[in-house]
């Protein structure tokens, strides 16, 4: 609270205070015979006067009194619109600071996922290509076998004719 509003509430508490205070005070000053006894015309307007006075004064305190709480009402109404608007910019702030974290997550995982993604696709192109390589070393060894099938077979069949012509003569022999 500033200086000024404390001053601008404590203005009006103190004159409330010196009249409360003045007011009774002042009206014991005088003994009750004095006021009790009629000196004359003069006297009972003195009384009026008075009374009029303390009436006036006790309006006024009244006024004082709604004023006071006027001002205290409007004090607290504007330091909760304060506290509230204080309230309100924290919690916009917080909510800002958890959606950037949202938001940073999201990516830290979106990244994540698009590494993951990539290593297998390397790791499936690796798989695939090692599978070709194998499947073409399985096709030049077949190849080869089939080559030296072919080959030994061409062998077998010229070094057969060769051993019958050399074997059926022995034989009749």
């Amino acid at each position: 609270m500033s200086t000024l509003s404390r001053a601008v509430v404590r203005m009006p508490l103190a004159l409330l205070l010196v009249i409360g205070i003045a007011a009774p005070v002042g009206g014991c000053g005088k003994s009750q015979n004095e006021s009790s006894q009629p000196v004359g015309g003069g006297a009972s307007e003195g009384n009026e006067e008075a009374a009029s006075e303390k009436r006036e004064e006790a309006a006024e305190t009244e006024k004082n009194r709604e004023l006071l709480s006027e001002l205290e009402a409007k004090r607290r109404e504007e330091a909760a619109d304060e506290q509230a608007k204080k309230t309100e910019k924290t919690a916009l702030a917080k909510a800002k600071k958890r959606v950037e974290k949202a938001e940073k997550e999201a990516k830290k995982h979106e990244a994540e996922a698009e590494a993951k993604l990539e290593q297998r696709e390397a790791a499936a192109k690796a798989k695939l290509a090692k599978e070709r390589e194998e499947a073409k070393r399985r096709e030049a060894k077949q190849e080869a076998e089939r080559r030296k099938r072919e080959a030994e077979g061409a062998a077998t069949t010229q070094a057969a004719p060769q051993q019958q012509v050399t074997t059926a003569p022995s034989e009749t022999g």
